[in-house]
């Protein structure tokens, strides 16, 4: 190739070259366009990846049911049948109330849980099985009415004469009885006339009962204070204590003299103790 022809070929490649470079690094500092990012996006999107934080199990906060009983409880039985406040928040100045040898009368149980609403009061009633037998209404009325269930024997027997078969028999069958009718098997027991023992004790303990006399005698059933409310007034009031146990019984005049003594009750400073808070647990 001649000379001239050469150089002249050079020329125009370098030429040529510059050009293409020119243009590629012009495009490169260029701002893209929207139409440039554009893209359409066929494919389904990825849920948001859970920190590492949200992957660990976290523990169940919901209480168990032993915790929840646990939680409730507020006052313990002592050894004299009286009850202490376990918790900052639980008054000293309250009384449990109880009613035994039940139920056997629709008008006087009703008035007295009628009285005790009226109130907001709970109580444990404490039944005897051979009359459960005969009116049974009345258990479920008692359970109904969001009252405690109490096992007070089969047949109100002195059970510190019995034999232990038959101790056992005596607190037994009401257990069964009671859960069968009301659906609960009770948890606090009294023995008939306070009359216990050792014997009566275990086999209370062992059916998951507290046992329990009591520490305020209304003496509702004695002669002296038959068809005379103020006289079961009266007895209640002049034994009063903090902590007292209530025995009472499912009698017209008791129902005559409950709304009375429970407002002088609560003039006095004093609440009712909810069976429910009470602490199972034998002293």
């Amino acid at each position: 190739m001649p000379q001239r022809q050469l150089v002249a070929s050079t020329l125009i490649s370098l030429v040529i070259l510059t050009s293409a470079c020119s243009t590629s690094e012009s495009n490169s500092l260029k701002e893209p366009s929207p139409e440039q990012v554009t893209v359409t996006d066929t494919t389904t999107k990825p849920t948001a990846t859970p920190s590492p934080a949200s992957t660990i199990a976290q523990p169940d906060s919901t209480p168990t049911s032993a915790q929840a009983e646990e939680a409730k409880v507020k006052y313990k039985m002592n050894s004299s049948y009286r009850f202490e406040p376990v918790t900052a928040d639980a008054p000293d100045q309250m009384v449990l109330l109880t009613f035994d040898d039940g139920p056997k009368d629709t008008e006087v149980l009703t008035r007295i849980l009628d009285i005790l609403d009226q109130h907001q009061a709970k109580a444990i009633f404490f039944v005897n099985g051979y009359r459960v037998k005969q009116k049974p209404e009345l258990l479920e009325l008692i359970a109904d009415r969001a009252q405690t269930i109490g096992n007070h024997s089969w047949d109100h027997v002195d059970l510190k004469k019995e034999s232990e078969a038959s101790v056992r028999k005596q607190l037994e069958d009401v257990q069964v009885q009671v859960k069968s009718i009301a659906g609960l098997t009770p948890k606090f027991f009294r023995p008939p006339f306070g009359s216990g023992s050792d014997t009566v004790k275990t086999a209370a303990a062992d059916e998951g009962m507290l046992y329990m006399t009591w520490s305020n005698g209304s003496l509702d059933w004695d002669a002296a204070a038959k068809n005379k409310p103020d006289v079961v007034i009266a007895n209640v009031m002049e034994q009063l204590h903090p902590g007292a146990n209530i025995l009472m019984h499912e009698l017209a005049w008791t129902a005559d003299a409950l709304d009375t003594l429970l407002t002088k009750l609560e003039k006095a400073g004093y609440g009712f103790i909810d069976p429910a808070t009470i602490d199972l647990k034998q002293p």
